[in-house]
């Protein structure tokens, strides 16, 4: 399984919108083949601050996410709503039995 995180603090005014277009995201990013999960948070400690997590079958089902035209529009929208760099880390997991 493929986890992927990632956040990014709006600009002032900007949050609004940019919650709007990452919940457009995420909703049309969990039907796509391969997605398990995929969801956005507000950061309970600086409410401008936004939060995703996802979690992708396949690395191929991660790279197709990442080709498609409207994630690559969703990039570029979201980065200039956002103070400074959104951040994004990709990691290999395996899943462990909870009860350890």
């Amino acid at each position: 399984m493929i986890l992927v995180t990632g956040s990014l603090v709006a600009r002032e005014g900007g949050f609004e919108q940019a919650l709007a277009l990452s919940l457009e995201h995420v909703r049309r990013s969990r039907l796509e083949p391969g997605c398990l999960a995929h969801a956005v948070h507000i950061d309970a400690e600086d409410a401008s601050r936004l939060v995703f997590v996802e979690q992708w079958a396949d690395p191929p089902a991660l790279k197709a996410h990442f080709a498609l035209p409207a994630s690559r529009a969703f990039a570029r929208a979201i980065a200039a709503l956002a103070v400074g760099e959104p951040q994004l880390s990709v990691f290999d997991a395996t899943s462990i039995d909870a009860r350890i």
